[in-house]
């Protein structure tokens, strides 16, 4: 599957957990590190470019991927919401040389997860309660009460995940949990 032997980093967690901040940053640090961009059939909000944050895929166009064995993993997150990340993605990271980070949903992580073995670090970053992740997802103003409603119904439940993961950063303070999961991927690079 993948082309060289290269190290795999994995960011897991509820929405509004904080995994993509952590992930934005830790590639802003350091260029050996390459975002592995995740398909979906969601809706691109305002502030997101097709190719850098998602690969945004019609319904029947991410189905044929599935058809043709294109994923490595995929969940219909949400009904009609799928995700999934694409063999060709991780394929052309690891043909430049760089480090995988993914920045994908608990379900998927753990197949990720399973897939990799020890060439992958899995971090599991989860909100310090319940209730400050519900003020995070409503202070983002990015879904409707339906949709906020189903998150934070999928988040509980996720969040009984945390143990599978190989390390947890309970993001209550930024800074402190951008310093913790830098050192652990640092740590786990350096292996």
């Amino acid at each position: 599957m993948i082309e060289n032997e290269n190290k795999l980093i994995l960011f897991c967690g509820p929405s509004g957990s904080g995994k993509t901040t952590i992930v934005h940053h830790l590639l802003e640090i350091n260029s050996q590190f390459s975002f592995s961009v995740s398909a979906t059939t969601r809706k691109k909000r305002s502030n997101e470019t097709d190719g850098k944050d998602y690969y945004f895929l019609d319904l029947e166009e991410f189905k044929k991927k599935i058809e043709q064995d294109e994923f490595i993993e995929w969940e219909e997150v949400y009904e009609s919401g799928f995700y999934g990340t694409l063999k060709s993605e991780i394929n052309r990271i690891a043909s430049l040389g760089k480090y995988v980070i993914f920045d994908v949903d608990v379900e998927g992580g753990l197949k990720i997860k399973k897939l990799f073995g020890p060439s992958l670090l899995a971090v599991f970053v989860m909100p310090p309660s319940i209730e400050d992740l519900k003020k995070r997802l409503k202070s983002r103003a990015t879904e409707t009460q339906s949709d906020l409603m189903n998150r934070l119904k999928k988040a509980e439940l996720e969040l009984t995940y945390h143990n599978h993961f190989d390390k947890v950063i309970i993001n209550k303070d930024l800074d402190e949990s951008l310093r913790e999961a830098q050192n652990l991927v640092e740590k786990f690079i350096e292996k």
